[in-house]
């Protein structure tokens, strides 16, 4: 009994100690940083942004101080494609006030990052959202401060400013996830 008991007990320390650090993960800008420029290399979607596939410029630049919904990406999943198709639609919703939204992929093989932007934005036909893959690919622009534990890093910000930040760890972009992500698109409109 005693033994069951102190098994108990272990379990839920250990079931307390995975929930808390899964709440500590933190990635990216976090509210009220300053967003810096960067160079990237645009691969897909955006398809009226006056950018073409494969040129390479500063999207934090030509964006200003639109609303924008910054993601960075290890993973070109269905996950993820829930994600941009409901960005999709918000930027689309939200033309008047000229949300707009672009999606780092980063990891280590830049042409195939690349390659996996342009078939992702055509698989999943992304009208709004740019695909791109930054010039610092593993992790980003290193001011941006990317946890490599982040399987998805979602930077919301106005003016140039950061209002809500939200690092996903692998596997959890589900459903309650990109539901907490698109509301807090709100933070940045009018």
């Amino acid at each position: 009994m005693k033994a069951l008991i102190t098994l108990s007990l272990t379990a839920l320390l250990l079931l307390s100690v995975s929930t808390l650090n899964a709440a500590e993960l933190k990635s990216g800008l976090q509210p009220g940083d300053l967003v810096p420029a960067f160079d990237v290399e645009k691969c897909g979607g955006a398809v009226n942004d006056g950018k073409e596939v494969g040129a390479n410029f500063c999207y934090r630049c030509m964006l200003g101080n639109k609303p924008v919904v910054m993601v960075f990406a290890r993973k070109a999943d269905p996950q993820l494609a829930s994600l941009v198709k409901e960005l999709d639609k918000q930027v689309t919703k939200n033309a008047d006030q000229k949300l707009s939204s672009f999606v780092n992929l980063i990891g280590k093989d830049q042409a195939g990052l690349k390659a996996q932007a342009k078939e992702f934005a055509a698989k999943n036909q992304v009208e709004n959202v740019a695909l791109v893959v930054p010039q610092d690919n593993e992790n980003g622009p290193a001011e941006f401060n990317i946890s490599p534990e982040a399987e998805v890093t979602v930077t919301i910000y106005r003016n140039g400013k950061v209002v809500a930040s939200h690092a996903v760890g692998a596997g959890e972009l589900d459903a309650a996830e990109i539901k907490h992500i698109i509301a807090d698109t709100g933070k940045i409109l009018k």
